[in-house]
């Protein structure tokens, strides 16, 4: 079976990496021939995430030099979409290829139906409103990875839809010395580490925490630290920020203590799936994260984590585990068996080559 894969990003794109590039090798074993072609490249990503401009030019090039790989699309079986094939484009083109019977399967982690049909321009709205509706409408198969985002697809209109979590692979994230609780010391005090993992663009979550971290942090026992933030600026709250590469997260966040998750409750939020809660789990980690959308799914409450909604509830809950290494050790390991059980690349794979060959 020969598949066109357009994707988001390179490798460097969390969304394209995780949904899509990690399962390749297996897919490649079972027979399936795929193309990748990305939208955009890490260029693109290591340019906004240090602060650049977006630049016109570029993006009408890579515009264009889609546009011109779908003339051939012809030659494959299945086009592999990653959201929508031009982003602030109305939907033509995608129309254009169900009308064509062109089959198109579309996977979705965020709820970027919103980015569209929140508009506050009126004419915008009309035009582009309502655009990833009439994607997953075209679509032979539409992929969530919630159940709000597949509540979404069902509501468009999509003749299937079927659920697939954001997931990890479990040969990056090994056991071996995971429960281990290492060391971490400024001067002679032993510190606990809160840890955070993500994006210049997503570490704007911290801030809705950081009076209960500003709380939890005012002695010199208990520090925050964040791996592909960018510079924070947390009043009163000890930070370290280490950068982000995929060879080396699975290693850095072993070293923390409980991983945290703050999210507003808003509606783009609804479709996050909850990813760096699975990497916490993954490393044996306690999880602790607002009881927003997919997380309410992934943590069990009071055996893998805690979920939380008020300042107040944040602060206890860091408090409790700061306090408890074996509460943290035990909440750690079954946190790595849900992984294990429902949220890696080893069960998941399965699923995805049966939907593909029955695409």
């Amino acid at each position: 079976m020969k598949i066109l894969l357009l994707s988001r990003y390179g490798r460097m794109g969390a969304s394209s990496r995780l949904r899509s590039y990690q399962y390749l090798p297996v897919l490649k074993k079972h027979g399936f021939e795929i193309d990748v072609a990305p939208l955009l490249d890490n260029s693109y990503l290591t340019n906004l995430y240090g602060g650049g401009k977006k630049k016109k030019i570029y993006i009408i090039q890579k515009y264009l030099d889609r546009f011109l790989k779908l003339l051939n699309c012809h030659k494959y079986d299945l086009l592999w979409i990653e959201k929508e094939l031009f982003p602030w484009l109305p939907s033509w083109v995608e129309e254009f290829l169900a009308r064509l019977g062109v089959k198109y399967i579309v996977d979705y982690d965020d709820a970027v139906f919103h980015r569209y049909d929140m508009l506050e321009n009126n004419l915008q709205k009309k035009i582009i409103g309502h655009k990833i509706d009439r994607i997953m409408q075209g679509a032979a198969l539409v992929i969530a990875g919630n159940d709000y985002l597949a509540k979404r697809a069902v509501m468009a209109g999509a003749k299937r839809v079927e659920r697939i979590p954001t997931i990890i692979d479990l040969k990056r994230y090994s056991i071996d010395n995971l429960l281990q609780n290492k060391i971490f010391k400024i001067g002679q005090n032993e510190i606990f580490k809160i840890g955070w993992i993500g994006s210049p663009v997503t570490a704007k979550y911290l801030y809705h925490i950081k009076n209960s971290l500003a709380a939890v942090c005012k002695n010199d026992k208990t520090c925050l630290v964040t791996i592909g933030a960018g510079p924070l600026h947390l009043n009163n709250v000890i930070a370290k920020d280490y950068p982000w590469s995929e060879e080396t997260e699975a290693n850095g966040i072993k070293n923390f203590d409980v991983g945290i998750m703050p999210l507003p409750d808003e509606p783009w939020t609804l479709g996050k799936c909850g990813y760096k809660l699975i990497q916490y789990m993954a490393c044996g980690k306690p999880v602790i994260a607002s009881a927003v959308g997919a997380n309410i799914e992934i943590i069990d409450h009071g055996k893998n984590g805690f979920l939380v909604e008020s300042e107040k509830e944040w602060v206890k809950a860091l408090t409790v585990l700061s306090e408890d290494k074996e509460l943290r050790i035990k909440m750690g390991r079954h946190g790595r068996k849900k992984v294990e059980a429902n949220y890696c690349l080893q069960v998941t794979a399965s699923k995805l080559i049966t939907l593909l060959k029955n695409s």
